[in-house]
């Protein structure tokens, strides 16, 4: 009997530090596929890491997908030019679609994340106010002569190239908008709408609050990721872009919310 007991403790300790183990590679990695995982531990069986990587599904640390899985819990965005590389095509079909909501003589808030960038390379030359917290975004509308482009003041961080902090909250106070276009780091049914940083939530709050409609934009790779703030739930929006067809939970969360998906 104790020698039972003793290989279970073992058994279980192995456990443990194998999945802690597979947590940390797709976590660093954010992706990985079952072939990578079997490579890390060829001693093991293939439904041993299905095991594992159930169990980790069950804590909440990742997502499985077809072939591999991906982690839903990151520290922070990642740099600028990073994102600028990751999903182009799904940038740019996002954008067109976010296009067909835009009218002349309004007024929009473009934030500064590389989806709202994409928009940017898109927009034709209209009679429309714009304000942005994307210095590269104010740069690429330059461009064109008819927008009138007013880029909100405020700190800028290094990391994702975006102006906020005070003096940004309280300029964003001061003007109203009629169409607000906001990018999304994370989403889930359960958390909502989620981005890396504090202050960067700040801005995205007070956007969706001053504007008559909003628009957050979610490419499908984004899903069941879960970044540190919550900005927004999906009764607090109006539009929902995506690349792709959203998943059916995703689907009736809109639905219930009259969330428009787009």
């Amino acid at each position: 009997m104790l020698y039972n007991l003793t290989y279970n403790i073992r058994g279980e300790n192995m456990n443990n530090i194998r999945r802690e183990t597979i947590k940390d590679y797709i976590e660093q990695k954010k992706t990985a596929t079952i072939r990578e995982l079997q490579e890390l531990f060829p001693q093991v069986s293939l439904m041993t890491i299905h095991r594992d990587l159930d169990a980790l599904v069950d804590s909440g640390a990742i997502v499985k997908f077809r072939g591999g899985a991906k982690a839903v819990r990151h520290t922070g965005d990642p740099e600028f030019n990073v994102r600028m590389r990751e999903n182009n095509t799904g940038k740019i079909t996002i954008a067109q679609k976010a296009l067909e909501l835009i009218q002349p003589h309004s007024s929009i808030f473009l934030d500064a994340s590389t989806t709202n960038l994409a928009l940017a390379k898109l927009l034709p030359d209209i009679n429309v106010n714009i304000f942005t917290t994307g210095p590269s975004i104010a740069l690429e509308l330059c461009r064109l002569h008819n927008p009138v482009v007013t880029l909100c003041c405020g700190t800028i961080n290094r990391k994702n190239l975006a102006l906020s902090g005070q003096n940004t909250l309280e300029m964003l106070e001061k003007i109203n908008i009629d169409l607000a276009f906001i990018g999304v780091s994370g989403c889930s049914v359960e958390a909502g709408f989620t981005c890396g940083t504090e202050s960067d939530m700040l801005v995205k709050r007070l956007v969706i609050d001053k504007a008559r409609r909003s628009v957050l934009m979610c490419s499908r790779e984004k899903l069941n990721c879960l970044m540190p703030y919550t900005f927004a739930n999906f009764s607090d929006v109006d539009y929902l872009i995506s690349d792709e067809p959203m998943p059916e939970a995703f689907a009736e969360a809109a639905r219930q919310a009259q969330v428009a998906l787009l």
